[in-house]
């Protein structure tokens, strides 16, 4: 059966998902791999291992399969340099979570406008140019290439004859100018990064070459923007967010590149420029009922503790276990239970949880609204919270907007098959195959709540 192949490169594992003709997944495949800890706030991956794990992967999704075409979809802003006659990498690469350069972010404040203005990315050491920095300062400068994680795969897919990225991976780099479309040498010249070590930029669908069997790899996008895509959030005002450990909400903004002002990330999408705002804590925060307060046994066994009563009764829960992220960029704060009296219960503080999760998002959608000026039309959702059908429902009220979760959870890989399948002539229409699972409709706004959450972290930041 012919079949388009996704590869999706990720922070802990490698996977492959092979989708038939209508968009239907077909085979998965999945391996992870070591996460490396040098020291405080280093975090690192091996190279080799990244594209071994994902070439296995790959080989064993795809063996009962005529692949058409490979998509790529990856963890942006992790860092590699690798010996551009050998193939062979110079270090560890450097994940997009390090946080070594923060001392050179420090030294480059000055420029944050300027960076701010061109890439639509404030300085800071989540993004890949300071980390290309610190690898030329500790491990030399000749002969190189650079690459996100991409950009490694394809290299090794194709023998190292074909080295790209596409705008989408571009634009976390804090060196690719956003309005032009092109490697800014004005960044390029502060960060002291020669230009001969970057890939090509490439659209996000189109052939840029092929493995050694022949087969064309036409689609590359970045995880969150992948995801965008495969949630078909194609016009401006539609947004999708994906409920992980924390939460991805992205928005697509058509072709203007709206200038935040509210802590979001302006960014390029497929085809369009995008908000982004990063949520730090929530599927970790059911985790944390689980394993340090021992008040469910399963992630899952939050959604029965949390229904069994009718609201939170008066608790509020910050879960800023490591500080807050967009639109409040505070990395200091930490976590707060508000509201407890001798009456509150295991399920009110599981209801306080499910309802923080909503709220944060909430905060990200109108920090988006405002900055955008555009309308939320709606909002598409994956991840593993999504199946929580509370959750949505508390998500729908306290944003206001219609939740629309997706019939098919791996949106990511999705989007990657979609844009090689559509560069082949695999896929024609692919609007026809997206499908909801469940769609929630605001109720009413809980103002009471929003008002409580909006007092407490008044309190803490």
């Amino acid at each position: 059966m012919k079949a388009i192949l996704a590869l999706d490169q990720g922070t802990t594992s490698s996977r492959a998902i092979v989708f038939d003709a209508s968009g239907s997944i077909a085979a998965v495949a999945q391996k992870e791999f070591h996460q490396i800890y040098p020291q405080p706030g280093w975090v690192e991956h091996d190279p080799r291992e990244i594209a071994a794990s994902q070439l296995e992967v790959a080989a064993k999704a795809s063996r009962n399969f005529d692949i058409a075409a490979i998509g790529v979809t990856n963890q942006r802003e992790t860092t590699i340099l690798w010996d551009r006659k050998t193939g062979e990498p110079i270090a560890n690469a450097i994940v997009w979570q390090d946080r070594r350069t923060a001392a050179i972010c420090d030294e480059l404040r000055e420029y944050e406008p300027l960076f701010r203005e061109r890439t639509g990315l404030v300085l800071d050491p989540y993004f890949s140019g300071t980390k290309i920095r610190w690898l030329l300062d500790h491990v030399g400068r000749k002969d190189l290439a650079f690459g996100t994680v991409d950009t490694w795969l394809i290299w090794n897919l194709t023998g190292g004859r074909v080295h790209v990225t596409d705008a989408t991976n571009a634009s976390r780099t804090l060196l690719f100018n956003i309005h032009t479309g092109e490697w800014d040498d004005d960044l390029l010249g502060i960060l002291k990064i020669p230009r001969d070590i970057l890939p090509r930029v490439v659209s996000s669908s189109e052939v840029v070459g092929e493995t050694a069997q022949g087969i064309p790899i036409a689609g590359i996008a970045g995880d969150q923007q992948a995801a965008l895509f495969g949630q078909r959030c194609v016009n401006p005002g539609m947004a999708k967010n994906t409920y992980g450990t924390g939460c991805f909400i992205v928005m697509n903004t058509g072709n203007r590149a709206a200038v935040s002002q509210r802590g979001l990330l302006t960014t390029k999408a497929v085809d369009a420029f995008a908000l982004e705002g990063s949520v730090f804590i929530a599927g970790a925060a059911i985790q944390w009922l689980r394993d340090c307060l021992g008040i469910i046994r399963i992630a899952a066994d939050v959604e029965a503790l949390a229904s069994s009563v009718p609201d939170s009764g008066g608790v509020t829960f910050i879960p800023a276990f490591t500080g807050l992220g967009a639109p409040h960029w505070d990395p200091h704060v930490r976590g707060a239970l508000l509201g407890l009296t001798r009456g509150t219960t295991a399920a009110h503080i599981a209801r306080a949880a499910l309802e923080a999760i909503a709220l944060q998002t909430a905060d990200v959608l109108d920090a988006m609204r405002a900055d955008s000026g555009l309308e939320l039309t709606e909002l598409r959702v994956d991840g593993a919270a999504s199946r929580n059908n509370l959750l949505m429902q508390i998500q729908a009220d306290v944003a206001g907007v219609r939740v629309i979760r997706s019939a098919i959870s791996e949106t990511t890989a999705l989007g990657a098959a979609y844009l090689a399948g559509l560069a082949t002539g695999f896929y024609k229409d692919i609007d026809s195959h997206w499908k909801a699972d469940r769609v929630f409709e605001p109720q009413s706004r809980p103002a009471g709540l929003i008002d409580r959450w909006r007092e407490a972290i008044g309190r803490i930041v």
